[in-house]
């Protein structure tokens, strides 16, 4: 979700004192245009008028927009900060007010997946080859990148706006018409979701839901899971400390909370830390725990296995894919040519086997699809590398991935290339240590801008986060620009050139490499276009304002022969940018 610029401006860290100079000229950037007054009416109408639904799309997204803010759902943060296993009871409570009992869940064949990075795309790949069997599949993910129902898929696609629109009335009608007699509450907005994710399942009648946790595991709100299929763990890192603990053994004991008594588990390489945790809670709770093997162990029947998502850390997520795929299947099926793995005692951690991959398996593989992770988007002389990378793990598995993407493009470019980092990071994350990692790839030009996709009121409800303040999150694109202007400079030295190695000099006038802010994502795209993106140029947006010191730096985009652009640091700003760079996403 992107921040809703109908928020307060009032700083939410104590230490922000009065704006700086340049934070006052971005903000008035913003508050000047036309469209601030009807943006804010618009989002102050939707909130007042939530329990009288127009049953729309959009109306439907403006009620559970309220629930990120509503008084209820921050009273359960608090109460549920010191006591975590309230989590859990409160969302049981909630599904059976929606009029779902918890045992009715058993019924989806559930493959329920945790990790730090990669659990979506493990979920993405299970998803596909399930589907290439026949299988009606469902997929909950989370976050969205651009419309919110992209959580809920069915075969592979997000749910329609009306078949949204339908459930979400049905189950907050009931939510709401039980409220009175528990305190006036109503679910946060990722438990709401995830109840309607179970009721769109259940109503769809799928053959199996792929479920991804949202954080953590043990207790989430997907958690209420009592009987999956199989569960997996992809790999693990820091991330959200302040909910999961601050060493990765605290957070593998979270993540590992999702192993129930019987139900097959399995996970990939980890650090020895927390494979012991994992290893300890499978023996704890009484499950088997496998752990994969490499993705070149496996032997297709024609040439190696090729992946629809690149990066060589989707390696690893393709093998956990397969496994839980198996597992599922043998599940389902108990016999045919599916050869059943060998019994694993409970508590123990096994080495899964190798096998050759069905011709669904393979196919499923190359045909995975997962916007927003690896993804490039190729616009006349303008190339997009768009990944959702947001911890170190991540950013570092970014970063080999676009510098062999990137060098394989700029050897055939045939003149300069101008490479541009457009990067932010939301919630908790430490910036500088993302940014110096980054800075290894050598940019021309860093721009940052917040989760904001337009200054405009025709901004999407769905990319709307009331939960943090402008000032707020563009003084945090001013941090990140002081940052890495300190990188720039210990980093450069008299005479430096670049060089992509075994390939042509990247833009050798140095004084480029400086970085800028932006107001919002349209705004940034369209200065590092300068015109030359048939997409955003034909966009109907209005044109938006760009710093008073950008017009100087414009000259070498004009001129370079292709201009490469990765966007990093965080899934709502890459959601935000696909919006207008791929128009499809939003129809």
């Amino acid at each position: 979700m992107r921040p809703n610029l109908a928020c307060s401006c009032v700083p939410s860290n104590p230490r922000m004192a009065r704006p700086s100079r340049v934070l006052e000229r971005v903000l008035a950037a913003l508050l000047s245009r036309r469209s601030w007054a009807t943006l804010t009416a618009a989002s102050t109408s939707s909130t007042k008028t939530a329990r009288l639904p127009r049953m729309e799309y959009q109306d439907a997204v403006c009620a559970l927009n309220t629930l990120q803010t509503n008084a209820s759902a921050l009273e359960q943060v608090r109460r549920e900060r010191g006591h975590p296993q309230l989590q859990l009871q409160a969302m049981r409570g909630f599904l059976k007010r929606s009029g779902l009992e918890v045992e009715e869940l058993d019924s989806l064949n559930i493959i329920h997946v945790t990790g730090t990075k990669g659990k979506g795309s493990t979920c993405a790949f299970t998803e596909r080859i399930l589907r290439n069997y026949g299988f009606r599949t469902g997929f909950y993910s989370s976050p969205h990148l651009v419309q919110v129902r992209e959580r809920i898929r069915i075969n592979g696609q997000p749910i329609s706006k009306e078949l949204f629109t339908k459930y979400f009335w049905q189950v907050y009608g009931k939510l709401d018409e039980t409220k009175d007699g528990h305190g006036g509450s109503m679910p946060a907005y990722f438990r709401f979701l995830t109840i309607l994710a179970f009721h769109v399942f259940l109503q769809e009648k799928v053959d199996l839901a792929v479920i991804e946790v949202g954080i953590g595991g043990a207790y989430d709100c997907t958690n209420i899971i009592r009987k999956p299929w199989v569960c997996g763990v992809s790999s693990l890192g820091i991330d959200h400390t302040s909910i999961l603990g601050d060493t990765i053994e605290k957070i593998a004991w979270q993540k590992g909370g999702i192993f129930k008594p019987g139900v097959p588990a399995f996970t990939v390489t980890q650090p020895d830390g927390p494979m012991a945790v994992l290893q300890d809670r499978a023996m704890e709770i009484g499950c088997s725990l496998s752990m994969c093997p490499d993705l070149e162990e496996y032997q297709p029947e024609v040439g190696p296995l090729r992946l629809g998502l690149a990066g060589r850390h989707q390696r690893s997520n393709a093998s956990l894919a397969l496994q839980l795929s198996r597992c599922w299947l043998q599940h389902r099926c108990q016999s045919g040519h599916l050869q059943p793995s060998p019994p694993v005692e409970n508590g123990s951690i096994s080495q899964a086997s190798s096998f050759q991959p069905s011709t669904f398996m393979v196919k499923g593989l190359e045909d995975t699809e997962w916007p927003g992770r690896t993804q490039t988007l190729q616009h006349g002389p303008l190339t997009y590398f768009l990944d959702g990378a947001h911890t170190t793990r991540s950013i570092l598995a970014c970063v080999d991935w676009f510098r062999e993407a990137a060098a394989q493009q700029e050897r055939a470019a045939g003149g300069p290339v101008v490479r541009v980092l457009l990067f932010n990071t939301s919630g908790e994350r430490d910036s500088g240590a993302l940014l110096k990692i980054l800075a290894s790839c050598h940019f021309d030009l860093a721009v940052f801008c917040p989760n904001i996709t337009e200054a405009a009121a025709s901004s999407s409800a769905d990319q709307q986060n009331f939960n943090v303040t402008l000032e707020g999150i563009l003084t945090r694109c001013l941090d990140n620009q002081r940052s890495w202007r300190s990188l720039i400079r210990q980093d450069t030295r008299p005479g430096t050139e670049f060089l992509i190695p075994g390939g042509l000099p990247l833009v050798v006038e140095r004084k480029m490499a400086s970085a800028l802010v932006f107001p919002c994502i349209l705004s940034a795209l369209r200065w590092i276009a300068q015109g030359r993106d048939p997409v955003l140029v034909s966009s109907s947006q209005p044109t938006s304002m760009a710093p008073a010191n950008a017009a100087e730096k414009a000259e070498p985009m004009r001129e370079a022969a292709a201009v490469h652009v990765l966007i990093t640091g965080s899934l709502h700003l890459v959601g935000g940018a696909l919006k207008h760079l791929d128009p499809s996403s939003s129809a």
